[in-house]
């Protein structure tokens, strides 16, 4: 029986290469998109709050897979990840990123004016109470796609509120349409949801914690990614690439 471990990287020189070659040979993001993400690398202490440039390839690819024109974020930091997304939806989509750091949210706005960038809005406050009333503010039609990349230990939360909140026959109303993909970043948190043992070097911590971990945040992960497996709602794929990311396609 074949194994679904890749046996190609036998190091991280190797897994460095091998990832580069396979950006350089995956359409390529606009130059506006990846100088942000050079700038925001060499002048924010918290730049690993960004996805890379490779996951920004495979999230366009995605969005112009299923033909997306409207996407919901939770968690937007500087505003790099929302730039990709209204590159991905073109100019006549949509992209509304919720960020509970005012500081960030001013810091992405004052990118998107920077490069005329229209489609993007940005709600400032903490998702978990700006996620539950947004069906109830807008919506004339719902989400492609939902993306989330906020504080872990709110990820079950936010699926229970998209779920809740798309409900079958709902129209505009819900957040999400049928069909829809929920993508969800940080879902293996450096192997570690999967494995926190001694085994796995990362169990000894993660050096420079973010403002936003807290103890309990691998519990959290491991329930958001049991619940997504365990919904009757929700056709999904776990991939173990760049943190983790979760795929999942909303059923009616």
């Amino acid at each position: 029986m074949k194994s679904g471990t890749s046996p190609l990287y036998p190091n991280q020189t190797v897994a460095e290469r091998v990832s580069q070659y396979s950006e350089e040979h995956s359409t390529a993001l606009p130059g506006h998109i990846t100088e942000l993400h050079s700038r925001v690398e060499q002048t924010h202490a918290r730049a690993n709050y960004m996805i890379s440039n490779f996951q920004g390839q495979l999230h366009v690819f995605l969005a112009r897979t299923i033909g997306a024109r409207r996407v919901l974020e939770i968690g937007s930091y500087m505003g790099y990840s929302a730039m990709v997304w209204a590159h991905a939806v073109g100019p006549e989509g949509k992209v509304t990123g919720l960020e509970a750091s005012e500081e960030y949210a001013a810091r992405a706005n004052e990118m998107f004016e920077e490069q005329g960038i229209t489609n993007v809005e940005i709600i400032q406050g903490d998702a978990l109470q700006t996620l539950p009333r947004l069906s109830s503010l807008q919506l004339a039609e719902p989400y492609d796609i939902i993306f989330i990349d906020a504080q872990k230990s709110g990820y079950p939360e936010y699926l229970r509120v998209i779920l809740e909140q798309s409900a079958p026959g709902a129209g505009g109303a819900r957040l999400l349409r049928a069909g829809g993909l929920i993508v969800a970043d940080n879902v293996l948190r450096r192997g570690l949801v999967a494995d926190d043992s001694e085994d796995n070097p990362w169990a000894g911590g993660p050096g420079q914690a973010s403002e936003y971990e807290t103890n309990r945040d691998l519990e959290a992960i491991r329930e958001f990614n049991d619940a997504v497996v365990r919904s009757a709602r929700l056709e999904c794929v776990l991939l173990p690439l760049f943190d983790g990311v979760g795929l999942a396609r909303l059923l009616d």
